[in-house]
C-alpha cells in the first residue's frame, strides 16, 4: 500500500516543522512519509530545537533533515501550515489546516517543550481519530 505524504510549512523551515516532520516519522512513519518546509531557509535547523528533540525523544533531526523551500516537496496528500501567518504564494494549493503555534525561536527551553508537546499532541489526534 502507497503511503500518504505529510507536509509542514512554516516561514524559515527550521523549528516548528522541522519538529513535525521528527515526531511524524517517529510515530506514525508506517502509515505516511512526513516532510517540511519554508518559504524560506536557514543555515541549519535551530540548535535549541535539535537538542531537545534529543533529550525528549532521541531523535537527531540534523542527521536525515535540512532547511529547504516548498520547491522541494514532493506532491503531497495533506500540507500543514505551522501558524506563520504568511500565505505561501508557492503552493499550488491551499493549506489542509493551519496549526497555529507560537515560534519558540529565542525563547527558553520551556517554550520549546511546550510546542513540541502541542506538536505531539496534534499528530496523535489527527491520526487516532
Amino acid at each position: 500500500m502507497k503511503k500518504r505524504k505529510m507536509a509542514f510549512v512554516c516561514v524559515h523551515n527550521s523549528c516548528r516543522s522541522q519538529i513535525a516532520e521528527a515526531l511524524g516519522k517517529k510515530l506514525f512513519g508506517d502509515r505516511y512519509e512526513f516532510y517540511s518546509a519554508g518559504t524560506q531557509v536557514k543555515d541549519q535547523i535551530n540548535q535549541d530545537a535539535v537538542r531537545i528533540m534529543k533529550e525528549k525523544y532521541g531523535i537527531d533531526m540534523e542527521k536525515t533533515q535540512y532547511s529547504k523551500t516548498m520547491q522541494a516537496l514532493p506532491d503531497v496528500d495533506v500540507l500543514i501550515s505551522m501558524g506563520c501567518g504568511v500565505s505561501c504564494p508557492m503552493a499550488e494549493r491551499g493549506f489542509d489546516d493551519d496549526w497555529g503555534l507560537p515560534d519558540p525561536t529565542g525563547k527558553g527551553d520551556e517554550a520549546f517543550v511546550c510546542v513540541i508537546e502541542a506538536i505531539k499532541e496534534k499528530l496523535l489526534l489527527s491520526f487516532c481519530n
